[in-house]
Parts: C-alpha cells; structure tokens; sequence
C-alpha cells in the first residue's frame, strides 16, 4: 500500500461511526502524531483503524496480575481479528495479600484511584476509540469499572481469573488460612515448621486469592453490571480457556464500537442493584459496598448505602463460599459459577433483566450458558438458603450517624454487647492479640484508620485472623473506621463514619465504654457520654505530611459514600 500524502483523506475505517482517536491522527496538522505513530511499527492501514485501548495491570509482584500480560496479547488478536488497532499499557497494581498488616497496605486504597485516573489519562490522552480493560486483584477491579464509567467509551472488561487452591490434609486452602495460621502460631497451637507447611502450600500459581474475598467477589460485580460477559471471569487463572476469553473481550470491543454501546447505557440502577444482591447472596466481601458507592459516582447513579441494607435483608446467602463457607472459586467454576447464582436468583425474582456489552441482555446471556452439572453442591436454591439474609448489614447509631457495615458472623449471630478495648492503630491491635490481651466478650476498636487518618483505610485482616486462629472469631467484636479484607470472618464492623480523625464518634471511645451493636435494629451505639468528651477531642497530627497519600488525605471522602477522590 503506498504511502499516503500529507493531510490525505484517511483510509476507510472498518466502522462507519465517528472515531475519536481521529483528532489525534487525521489531517496535515496531525502528521507529527502519525510520524510517532509510524515509529512503533504501525503502517498507514493500522493508523487509520480504530484504535483500542488494551489496558492491564500486569505486575510480577504477586499471583494476582501474573497472568495479564498473557491475556493482553490475546484481547490484542482479538482487536486485530475484528478489523482494530490495539494499543497497549499498563498501570499498578498493589497486592492486599503482601502489603496486609504493613504500613504498605495504607496505599491500597489509594491505588484504586491512582489507576482509575491513569487509565483516564493514558487513554483520553491518545483519543483512544475503545477499550479493554483486564484486572486482577482487589482494587484493580473497581478501577476498571471506575475508569469505563468515568470515560465512557465502548468498552469491557476481564477478570484475570482466580488462582487455584491449595491442599493441605486432603483440604481446600487459600491465603486466608495462612493468615489463620499465624493467629494459631502465635497462639502456640501451631509449630514453625506447620506454618511453612501452610504457607508453601496455599498458593500454587497465578490468579487472585481463591475464596469469595474482594477479587472474586468484585469479579462477579463486574458482570452484574453488565461490563464482562458472563461466564468469562469464572474462568480459572490458568485455564486455557482464558485465553480466548481475552480474544473475544478483545472482538466484543470493536461490536461494541460499532453499535456505540457505551459503559453508561449497562451501568442501569437496576445493574447495580443486581450487583448488590450477587454480593449479598455468595456471602462477599463487604469491600463490595465500598466499591459500588465509588462505581455509582463515576456513572452518576444514584447509590446509597440503604440500597445495600435492601439488598441482603432480601437476598439470602446461596453459595457455600469461603471464607465463611467450605468452597473456592475453582470449585465455584465448576459448579457453573455466577451462572447458577443468577439462575436461582432469578427463579425467586431477585434480579433483574438488565443489557451488557455483548449487546444482548443478562437474561439471555443466562438462557446461553451451559447448564450446572447436576451433583453440585455450592450453588443451592433460595427455598435451601445457607443463610436468610446477605452477610452484611448497614448499621447507624451514635458510633456511626453517616452508617458503617457489619460483616455477620459466621454463626449467624445479630447482637453483641460488651466493653471497649480502644487501640489506635492496626499495629498496636495485633501485637495485643498476639499476646493474649484480649478476651472473649470484648469490642476491639482500631481508629484512625479511616480514608483520611490512616491514610488510605487499611484492611485489617491480620488482626481478625489472628483473631480466629487463636479461637476468638466468634467470641470478640470489633470495630474499626478502615477496612475488612474480604477474607475476614467473623463479628466485624468496618467503614465506620464520620471516621475518627474528622472527629467522627469513634474517637471519642475509651477503655471500658459498653458497646451495643445489633443488625436487627441497625444499631451501634454506647451509652458514654460522648459529647462530654468532644471539648477535649483535638485531631490526631497527619500521619504523612507528603507524597500522594498526603494529596489523598485532602481529597478523599466519606467511606459512606465510597472513598472517592473526584467529585
């Protein structure tokens, strides 16, 4: 093909639609911009094709990305084969599973908003026409919904896939029974040589922490809202399957293009109440909350956390899923995944025909899927519910008037009363636990932690399963204005707010004080005398004074409303 001249008329594309990148590539002005392009190694024909973001978080820093870049070379054939350029970069990832318990783990958090705003930059910088967005862990997951929501361009997205579980006695196991491990450890139930064992064996290979915690539980919200197609981010890791998952993601990028099918026109209320109820009926991460709020904002749905109280007093727990439940995420796979979930929700009426990327509606994704095999055992009716109700509540009270959540314990338990034992950071909390300083019936309190205070609300795994694995995960409260990993069980209130370094009650608590908390009347409260204490309340002095997590302290708001930096 000859070359063309300066500010020729550009060669046809491949979809009669305006395209955005041609601002970026078409006429005399833009010759510097194609000569630029030209040096990558594209022709005139490949310049002059829409021109699709194939965005990724591939890191080597953990199982969780590893498999990424695999994925990005097949969602590129996939563009390639369907008549587009792609166009490849990454952002960062930050891994929960290396940073948790660790001052590290402050910039998780904050790391959904760094990649939701790169990939914003990245791709309007270049006028990019469509995208693909492919993710693999907990916070890479909701800034892809985020960055598709905020740009609204044709687009989709694909989970990474889960890792496969490990085996340990003829059991499952994942990371969250390594983190037990060390509760037991410390406990002396267990030897050195038992928690390398543990350790060595939880985590075989590539793909996201195996039970229902953040990563696969946001992995099902991403195709209740409607931005993966349904069964692809059930696939496994390491299943070669995967790999044409990400080509056809990379095909369904160019329809979506064509037909000028947009994130927004997916992202429905009735998308994002269905995303709740999935949440709700696997027992999820309550992470989940904290991530829709923040999706909603960049889609401009309306989204409170009263919608999320809706959605699990009405949608009982039908998937039999760690951490609370005996399967994995592999072992969910093979039981037909979300599929089934949807199935049976749909069978009580508690989700919603809503559209998708692949441009035809959920309820005809689900009628296409392939049936469950019929022994399965992880997936079960609504009639034959684990549990009545979701595994979280939305609770207000004098503790928390902006609302906080309540991760139910595992025995179904609703009501806790007990006296405070008030620590003020995560550190000071699991070296009191390590050391036996706490006690059946006591109400941990871990403040500042909070968005701004920590900065960057820090998961507390460490602490509750040091907890459980010293035999207290039934037996203890706790409360905290940070975060729960979606691999913590047990009695926890997370995301309490106002949090305590904007003078939120919670830092008004004191050794002693007797706390209340109850999810059938939606209630934390104390009977002390809180605003007596208020006059001598002075904020706690910035942890860190510089850098991005200091920008994120000014900037960030209520966990209430999802954390989020842009307004």
């Amino acid at each position: 093909m000859s070359e063309p001249k300066p500010g020729a008329k550009r060669i046809e594309a491949v979809v009669s639609v305006p395209l955005r990148s041609d601002v970026m590539k078409s006429g005399p002005d833009r010759a510097p911009a194609r000569a630029m392009l030209y040096a990558t190694g594209l022709d005139a024909e490949a310049i002059a094709k829409p021109l699709v973001a194939i965005v990724h978080t591939w890191s080597n820093i953990s199982p969780c990305n590893l498999n990424l870049r695999d994925l990005a070379e097949a969602a590129a054939e996939g563009v390639r084969a369907a008549g587009g350029t792609p166009i490849e970069f990454n952002t960062i990832a930050v891994t929960d599973g290396i940073a948790m318990g660790t001052p590290g783990m402050r910039a998780s958090l904050v790391s959904r908003e760094v990649i939701t705003d790169s990939i914003e930059l990245a791709v309007d910088g270049h006028s990019l026409d469509a995208m693909v967005v492919l993710c693999g862990c907990d916070k890479t997951i909701p800034a892809a919904a985020m960055a598709l929501a905020r740009l609204n361009i044709p687009g989709v997205a694909l989970y990474g896939g889960s890792i496969a579980h490990g085996r340990l006695d003829g059991r499952s196991i994942t990371v969250q029974q390594v983190f037990e491990a060390v509760g037991a450890h410390g406990a002396g139930t267990i030897d050195d040589a038992r928690l390398a064992d543990v350790e060595r064996k939880a985590c075989p290979g590539a793909g996201a922490c195996g039970g229902q915690f953040t990563a696969n539980t946001m992995a099902m919200v991403l195709t209740a809202l409607g931005l993966s197609p349904l069964g692809f981010n059930d696939i496994p890791a390491t299943d070669a399957a995967k790999l044409d998952a990400a080509r056809r993601c990379g095909t369904l990028a160019l329809d979506a293009l064509r037909a000028q099918r947009r994130p927004r026109d997916v992202m429905t209320p009735a998308a994002f109440r269905n995303a709740a109820r999935v949440a709700a009926a696997t027992a999820g991460s309550t992470n989940a909350v904290l991530h829709l709020l923040a999706i909603a904002a960049e889609a401009g749905v309306a989204l409170t956390l009263e919608d999320f109280e809706d959605a699990s007093v009405s949608t009982p727990v039908i998937a039999d899923l760690m951490p609370g439940g005996r399967y994995t995420a592999i072992e969910m796979s093979a039981a037909g995944g979300l599929a089934q979930v949807l199935r049976e929700l749909r069978a009580a009426g508690l989700v919603a025909d809503v559209p998708t990327t692949t441009g035809r509606s959920l309820f005809a994704e689900l009628d296409a899927a392939p049936p469950a095999p019929a022994d399965q055992a992880v997936v079960v009716p609504v009639a034959r519910a684990f549990k009545p109700r979701g595994g979280y509540s939305i609770l207000y009270g004098n503790l928390a008037p902006e609302g906080c959540v309540l991760k139910l314990a595992g025995k179904g338990r609703l009501h806790f009363e007990g006296r405070a034992r008030v620590f003020e950071s995560e550190e000071d909390t699991f070296r009191a636990v390590q050391a036996g300083a706490i006690q059946a019936g006591d109400v941990v309190v871990i403040r500042n932690e909070g968005p701004v205070g920590g900065p960057g609300m820090r998961e507390m795994l460490a602490v509750t399963a040091a907890l459980v694995g010293r035999g207290l995960g039934d037996d203890v409260a706790l409360i905290t204005d940070g975060r729960f990993s979606g691999a913590t069980h047990g009695f926890m209130v997370g995301h309490v707010a106002p949090e305590a370094a904007r003078g939120g009650a919670i830092a008004l608590l004191r050794d002693g004080d007797r706390i209340v908390i109850d999810a059938a009347r939606r209630v934390i409260e104390t009977d002390a005398d809180l605003e007596a204490r208020r006059t001598a309340w002075q904020a706690p002095a910035p942890k860190v004074l510089h850098g991005v997590l200091a920008k994120y302290a000014k900037l960030v708001g209520s966990a209430a409303k999802g954390a989020v930096t842009s307004s």
